[in-house]
């Protein structure tokens, strides 16, 4: 095995996240650890804050370009790059989400390291409560994921697994019949290259995804801004935004709804810093929700 190490000093502040609840990425004490494939082949890469403004990456695969590969998913995944004094600038005094910015100003979108995964989960989350939703995804992974024997670390599969699988298969995990129809189909025009998740022209790859029937615009956002860093896109038919206007609005009700195109309304003003408007929004005070 190859070990690669890469010391990164943040562009911006930084704080390390916990994992997920999906089993693939851990955290223990102060290191996240994930384990990734590149063309088949495993790394293990281990991600540790070392200072307020360093970030220690290790690698470990069975050659150097497969280790430098898993490095660099992994720094996507956490924006550790990404340099986010433009948005502050420009919005740590805004009404709506000036004081969670202020508050967390190293907060970043969670991201995928892989795009499939993003469009995978999304389309695994349409419509369901998210808790279920990452049950539903931990099923799929200890049952199709490939494991590391060494460590016990588990990868989400790739789209040739699912691609492979039977919509019954991923029934059987409590996911609904037509996200599996879904899942599956999908799965299949990414193995046999209609659909480029990784090309430089995200929208092609949209339109083509919208395209297949239950693949509606709020996976298509989801895997924008969770898989492809697209800052400037925002799911805004999802029910946290929905619930979180509609309650502001409505003086607390929480059964009401907003429209999605009123949380569009309210973040269109932020253009290419949406997405990450939208994370902080979530996190708003009802006063300044109620004023947007």
């Amino acid at each position: 095995m190859v070990e690669v190490r890469v010391e990164v000093v943040p562009r911006w502040p930084f704080r390390l996240p916990h994992g997920g609840g999906d089993g693939v990425m851990r955290r223990r004490g102060g290191v996240l650890e994930r384990l990734l494939h590149r063309e088949g082949r495993p790394a293990i890469v281990r991600v540790a804050q070392t200072g307020e403004r360093c970030v220690l990456f290790g690698a470990w695969a069975q050659d150097r370009a497969d280790a430098e590969a898993a490095i660099a998913r992994m720094r996507f995944a956490l924006g550790v790059d990404d340099d986010l004094r433009p948005f502050w600038d420009l919005y740590r005094d805004d009404p709506l989400v000036g004081p969670s910015l202020r508050r967390r100003p190293w907060l970043r979108i969670k991201r995928r390291p892989v795009a499939f995964e993003a469009l995978a989960w999304a389309i695994c989350e349409q419509l369901i409560q998210i808790k279920e939703a990452v049950r539903i995804e931990a099923r799929i992974v200890r049952a199709l994921g490939a494991r590391c024997p060494q460590t016990g670390l588990r990868d989400v599969p790739t789209a040739a697994a699912i691609a492979g699988c039977s919509p019954a298969r991923l029934e059987s995990f409590a996911l609904g019949g037509r996200r599996a129809i879904a899942l599956v189909r999908v799965a299949r025009e990414v193995v046999r290259g209609r659909i480029d998740l990784d090309a430089r022209d995200h929208e092609h790859a949209w339109r083509r995804l919208l395209a297949i029937p239950n693949v509606g615009r709020w996976t298509v956002e989801m895997l924008a801004l969770h898989g492809q860093g697209r800052y400037d896109v925002v799911p805004a038919g999802d029910l946290g935004f929905l619930k979180l206007l509609g309650s502001a609005r409505s003086g607390g009700d929480p059964s009401a709804r907003a429209e999605e195109a009123e949380v569009r309304a309210v973040l269109d003003r932020f253009g290419e810093w949406r997405g990450l408007a939208g994370a902080h929004m979530l996190r708003a005070p009802a006063a300044a929700l109620l004023a947007a």
